[in-house]
């Protein structure tokens, strides 16, 4: 049985992983990481556990713990520190939080003398994965095309890190066709930033408001059609099929692996 730790156990990410390892039968909860609730037992944050686990705020309890697997869930300020020290410590890592520089979190996990494994992922719930995947095929015949991804009004990261993800996916089977961004030189924002963001060529609308959890379209036009693929995730539940297929193959899947594509093919 894995041991699992989890790093930002007091945010909405955190307490549904709490839920979801702990019900895990493979699994075995036994750290939990938040300093706005160091020092409370780990009841505080999830009711049915009925071990003996205090939350803490030093990920030094993940080594006291022998932890062989951690979950970040945090903010790009402390994430990339929370990584270091897995790497560090010989713990594998599986990573919600967006907006880190993965070119960086190859170099070090590549420089890692304990050979830890990291999984980054921008979005974990299989259907938005899938819907990325479903992208990048259509774009290869369909090339003009632009993203809106609609949000809570409390994420702190415009666009999404599962939208730039799908921009970048769209760009990168354009190229692969031989197809190249639409320009239009007579298009004029009479308001700045009324057509989106550009993202590797791809226009990119970024929505927050409350009521929202976590939604993508993409459209596609062509000559006499569009084509919309949409999806909508209602519930955090919805991520944590993705989390615990990432904690279950990390340990087994050298390196940094970004996404989740290449777990589901595996």
């Amino acid at each position: 049985m894995m041991r699992v730790g989890v790093l930002g156990a007091g945010g909405r990410m955190g307490r549904e992983v709490l839920r979801a390892v702990h019900a895990a039968s493979d699994l075995e909860l036994v750290a939990a990481i938040d300093p706005g609730f160091a020092g409370q037992p780990l009841q505080a944050l999830l009711p049915e556990f009925d071990g003996d686990v205090q939350v803490a705020a030093d990920l030094q309890a993940l080594v006291a713990a022998s932890c062989d697997l951690a979950v970040d869930f945090t903010a790009p300020s402390v994430a990339a520190g929370n990584i270091a020290f897995l790497l560090k410590h010989g713990i594998h890592g599986v990573v919600g939080t967006t907006g880190l520089d993965h070119e960086a979190l190859g170099e070090a996990v590549k420089a890692s003398p304990t050979k830890a494994n990291l999984v980054v992922a921008a979005n974990f719930a299989i259907g938005a994965v899938l819907l990325m995947q479903f992208a990048a095929k259509a774009a290869r015949h369909l090339r003009d095309v632009e993203v809106i991804e609609l949000h809570h009004d409390r994420k702190l990261d415009a666009p999404s890190g599962t939208a730039v993800h799908t921009a970048a996916a769209i760009a990168e089977a354009r190229r692969g066709a031989g197809l190249t961004a639409p320009q239009d030189p007579t298009e004029h924002e009479d308001y700045p930033g009324s057509r989106g963001a550009v993202v590797d060529g791809v226009h990119v609308h970024a929505i927050r408001l409350p009521g929202l959890v976590a939604h993508e379209e993409v459209i596609f036009g062509g000559i006499g059609q569009t084509l919309s693929i949409r999806h909508d995730t209602v519930d955090r539940t919805a991520f944590m099929d993705g989390v615990l297929l990432a904690l279950r193959a990390v340990s087994t899947t050298p390196g940094l692996t970004l996404g989740l594509d290449r777990l589901l093919e595996g």
